[in-house]
């Protein structure tokens, strides 16, 4: 497996992993109802961009080469849109979710990727590899 295969793997495993502690936490770890709520909204979102990162990989490895594209904005969207609300959800400053709507963006952006890949069908690889000896 190439390493930047590896590499959204393991990221896409942390990034459920953090979901779910996240949600835990604030299902039985905070009192602040503000608090609760971001880091509910937060871990449902990152959860279920990772599942959907997961999935737009799979389908990368099919040959809809975009769909590995999508696989990280889901991942960075997670972690921008997600990550401003735990942030928050922990004392961080409130300007912070001016932030939160470019992740969520971003996310949007991944699935229309998602769905570009889908309508493109199998193609070209995004990048050339060079030819191994």
């Amino acid at each position: 497996m190439e390493r930047s295969s590896r590499l959204l793997l393991t990221l896409v495993g942390l990034s459920g992993l953090l979901a779910v502690s996240a949600g835990a936490f604030g299902a039985h770890g905070v009192s602040d109802p503000t608090a609760k709520s971001w880091l509910e909204t937060g871990g449902h979102y990152q959860l279920v961009h990772a599942a959907a990162a997961m999935a737009a990989w799979l389908y990368a490895r099919q040959g809809l080469h975009l769909a590995k594209l999508s696989a990280w904005l889901f991942l960075a969207g997670a972690v921008i849109f997600s990550g401003t609300l735990y942030l928050m959800a922990f004392g961080a400053p409130r300007w912070l979710g001016a932030v939160t709507p470019i992740g969520g963006l971003l996310l949007m952006a991944g699935w229309a990727l998602l769905a570009l890949a889908g309508a493109r069908g199998p193609g070209k690889p995004l990048a050339d590899k060079p030819a191994s000896r």
